[in-house]
């Protein structure tokens, strides 16, 4: 009885919380915006279980955040950009291959979120259109991961955790809450928490701040370890060769590294060095083995079907693959093989869920938009990093944390079947958006108001000026 009026006051807690931003909302409508980044990302109506599940919330969020949007926004700096396109171009073909799927059922459940994922991140670029609004939707994202984040690095701590065995905050191996994505986004964030801590105007980068975005920092690399995901220890190998990028004494920063790897070592349980083992050779490891064998089988499917087969097409699959198994104890240990036959095993990585299920055409558009959001980041770190003018110093820092939590996320996709994974497509509206946000920094009209200003800031030119100033702005 005690247990269930604490699941009462947690469930109308969440509700009343909820109830409280979209009253918010009103006087602010893009606050609906980042309820709906809250909602999607964490999905509190799976943590709660009366109130909580009565309502569509993140339905109702959408249309709020798109009508508030709609109506009150200005539309005068709205762009559509290419890579927005190429989202369209993508949901239409995702639309088509649907059509006639061997497996209607779980390919419109799978449809239902898909194409609520990517009309979002093509719709929230027109909402980002000051950097106080970029930084709030990507400050949403990263502290409503970090919810999860921070929990399941406590219960790590704790002594919790295991492969599979990590509780979150709700028993569902699916979406953010399944291991290998949570890992791989956990450690995806790390450069934006740090840019927080350093160029972050919601909070200004205080000892506070700065001892939360550490100590956050430190909860994301304990996620890997709690979930055991072999894919979260090859995304921090990634996240450190990116790192040599920006520092300043590479050696000294290596040696750091491998000292405090060191030092960790003797606090991992041995099931973690057990599960990491299998990394250097799939042989020994069925779970890897499959996903040699499905990704063979796509790549055979694909060229017969170059449209693909829609959304879980992997359910057609059936293979026969040899495995080692190992005899007898010591020195006289001897291997045969044995031949396993398995069927409908999911793809295990973006790349190939994409190319089966859109086939080579999706592909295409799938990996364009991938690479150009990489290029678009590159092109603004190099235009923007020698700025020091008032405003100018954190467009180069924020894009590189948006490319290296990209290319940390396309790392731990060749793993994984995460290619609309929501949290993703979120952060390539979020480049989308700093992109266009540049660029319009970057017009003939916007220097020709900076170059009216004086060597002191003033302005030249008088109320005309300050006025057209202030509606570009």
């Amino acid at each position: 009885q005690r247990q269930m009026c604490i699941r009462d006051r947690l469930d109308a807690a969440l509700f009343l919380f909820v109830l409280a931003i979209f009253a918010l909302g009103v006087r602010r409508p893009f606050i609906w915006v980042l309820l709906y980044l809250y909602i999607d990302i964490l999905s509190p109506q799976k943590i709660g279980w009366g109130l909580m599940q009565m309502f569509p919330l993140s339905l109702i969020a959408f249309c709020a955040a798109f009508g508030g949007w709609l109506m009150t926004d200005t539309k005068k700096d709205v762009r559509f950009t290419f890579r927005q396109g190429l989202l369209v171009v993508l949901l239409l073909w995702c639309f088509y291959t649907l059509q006639g799927s061997p497996f209607p059922e779980p390919a419109q459940e799978k449809w239902d979120w898909v194409w609520k994922a990517m009309f979002f991140a093509i719709f929230l670029p027109f909402t980002l259109m000051t950097r106080l609004r970029l930084e709030a939707a990507a400050m949403t994202m990263v502290l409503t991961v970090g919810a999860i984040i921070i929990s399941a690095s406590m219960k790590t701590a704790l002594g919790g955790g295991g492969y599979e065995q990590l509780y979150f905050f709700v028993n569902d191996n699916s979406g953010l809450y399944e291991s290998s994505t949570l890992s791989t986004v956990a450690i995806g964030i790390i450069p934006l928490v740090l840019w927080f801590s350093r160029h972050g105007t919601i909070f200004a980068p205080d000892w506070r701040v700065k001892l939360f975005c550490y100590a956050l920092v430190f909860a994301c690399l304990m996620i890997p370890v709690g979930t055991e995901a072999r894919t979260g220890l090859v995304c921090i190998a990634v996240l450190a060769v990116l790192a040599l990028r920006d520092v300043k004494r590479r050696a000294l920063f290596l040696l750091a590294g491998g000292l405090l790897g060191m030092m960790a070592i003797p606090f991992l349980p041995q099931s973690y060095f057990e599960r990491m083992s299998t990394i250097s050779s799939h042989d020994g490891d069925q779970s890897a083995s499959t996903r040699v064998a499905v990704w063979e089988w796509t790549w055979d499917y694909v060229a017969e079907n170059p449209r693909g087969g829609g959304f879980d097409i992997y359910r057609a699959n059936k293979f026969t693959y040899r495995m080692p198994e190992r005899t007898g104890e010591g020195n006289t240990q001897s291997i045969e093989y044995k031949e396993v036959v398995d069927e409908g095993r999911a793809f295990h990585s973006a790349y190939f869920e994409v190319l089966g299920e859109q086939g080579y055409l999706g592909f295409l558009v799938w990996i364009w938009l991938q690479l150009l959001g990489l290029w678009h980041m590159e092109r603004i770190r190099r235009k923007w990093r020698k700025r020091t003018g008032e405003g100018e110093r954190w467009q180069a820092p924020f894009a590189t944390a948006l490319q290296y939590a990209h290319i940390i996320y396309l790392v731990g996709a060749l793993f994984q079947g995460i290619a609309y994974q929501p949290f993703i497509m979120m952060l390539i509206g979020l480049q989308i958006a700093l992109h266009v946000y540049c660029k319009r920094l970057d017009s003939p009209q916007n220097k020709g108001i900076r170059s009216t200003r004086g060597p002191s800031g003033a302005r030249k030119g008088g109320p005309a000026v300050a006025a057209r100033e202030a509606a570009l702005r």
